[in-house]
């Protein structure tokens, strides 16, 4: 699912919402969460889970086409790890039928 798919469910879930106002809650959304982990916090929402950041520390990497040792700088990415429920819900047996 992208976005705008995104967008579009909630605006046809909910009908009293125009699409241009659920992309604004999704955008606005999405923008806190990257705010945050930009600030160094951990993002948590219950049942689906949790997004924080990780640093990495500066390395010698490879250029893997042609063989040459590169300095890779220190970096911060984001990790997600996902919440019990999440992970209950997608590993709920199919129903046999």
């Amino acid at each position: 699912m992208i976005k705008s798919e995104l967008v579009q469910k909630i605006a046809d879930q909910y009908p009293e919402l125009y699409q241009r106002d659920a992309e604004n809650v999704v955008n606005a959304i999405l923008d806190e969460i990257v705010d945050a982990l930009a600030r160094g916090d951990r993002v948590e929402i219950r049942g689906f889970g949790a997004f924080s950041v990780k640093k990495r520390d500066a390395r010698l990497g490879r250029n893997p086409r042609t063989g040459e040792h590169v300095s890779v700088a220190e970096k911060v990415v984001p990790v997600f790890k996902a919440g019990k429920e999440m992970r209950f819900r997608l590993n709920m047996e199919a129903p046999r039928g």
